[in-house]
């Protein structure tokens, strides 16, 4: 699929991501701050949301929750596994696992979706005037209808590998998956099933999608947290999970996200060696406002077009 990519990064701009990256979801010394507090229209959050405890599968596992919001429509609906950011890892698994609805206001992106025509200000201004045109004419050809959306917690793992992501990986597969459908009665095809994830969330979303192309039909990450250097790593993935399963696949990534040129580099990397996939790069800097405007917006409404076999704007 094609890239969409905007004018180079600014000097200024540059900068302003850097320095936003050691208060987000990202900083990776000391703890995060607190996010500042979500938009009023997303503190009276609409009854839906279900949360789930588990208890550990083995000796030396932890408890882990996810929450899981099942929208009233008629038939089974997709599931996405939506991970967070790194601010709400370090902050205890039951922040964790409530990040999206809580810390990136999600209803309030559901319920504007909802109700088309989107606006730039429901994208907090981070939208070029091409891009909501987009969105709003595939809003408008296709009302959104819901997806299923569960939200664990997401760890931080110290090792960054595919093999330190598959203990997570399991457990998203094993054990969140089956609960999540059998109490949200999701769709269980895997053209239906997809994971997507900001930051810390988004690098696992793809360390844990592409290591299982037969579960996952659909992959994202919303300015994943890698390395330029492991270009090769995720190609090579990328490569061998396409080759079991077509899968859908994008990253995302914004004008001033100190991640975006190693981000470019997986993207110039995995079109080098064949691997479709989108590139698509949006106004915004790395933070919570981010994730709230153009991330949030940006990941349900892809997903859902995906899962619903429909062309994503």
């Amino acid at each position: 699929m094609a890239a969409t990519k905007l004018p180079p990064l600014s000097r200024r701009r540059a900068l302003v991501g850097l320095a936003a990256l050691a208060s987000t979801s990202c900083r990776r010394r000391g703890s995060p701050s607190p996010p500042e507090p979500a938009p009023a229209a997303a503190e009276a959050a609409p009854p839906g949301w279900k949360e789930l405890a588990f208890e550990p599968a083995s000796g030396g596992e932890d408890p882990q929750r996810a929450l899981l919001l099942a929208p009233a429509a008629a038939g089974a609906p997709p599931l996405l596994v939506a991970l967070h950011g790194r601010g709400e890892a370090v902050r205890g698994v039951e922040v964790g696992a409530r990040g999206w609805r809580d810390d990136y206001a999600l209803d309030a992106t559901l319920k504007r979706l909802l109700a088309p025509p989107l606006a730039p200000e429901d994208l907090g201004g981070m939208v070029t005037r091409e891009r909501l045109a987009q969105l709003n004419a595939s809003l408008r050809d296709h009302p959104y209808a819901g997806l299923c959306i569960a939200t664990p917690f997401t760890p931080d793992l110290r090792d960054r590998s595919v093999e330190g992501a598959a203990s997570f990986g399991r457990f998203v597969v094993e054990r969140l998956l089956p609960r999540a459908r059998a109490e949200g009665g999701c769709q269980a095809a895997r053209e239906a099933t997809g994971i997507d994830g900001v930051s810390l969330g988004g690098r696992l979303a793809l360390l844990v999608g592409l290591s299982n192309p037969d579960v996952f039909g659909a992959i994202g990450a919303l300015q994943p947290a890698v390395r330029a250097s492991e270009a090769e790593m995720f190609s090579t993935l990328a490569r061998r999970a396409m080759e079991r399963h077509a899968v859908a696949l994008r990253l995302v990534s914004s004008e001033a996200d100190p991640f975006l040129p190693a981000i470019q580099a997986i993207s110039d990397r995995l079109r080098q060696d064949g691997v479709a996939h989108e590139l698509l790069i949006v106004p915004g800097p790395h933070d919570y406002a981010w994730n709230r405007g153009p991330g949030g917006v940006e990941m349900v409404l892809w997903h859902e077009r995906v899962q619903r076999g429909l062309n994503p704007p």
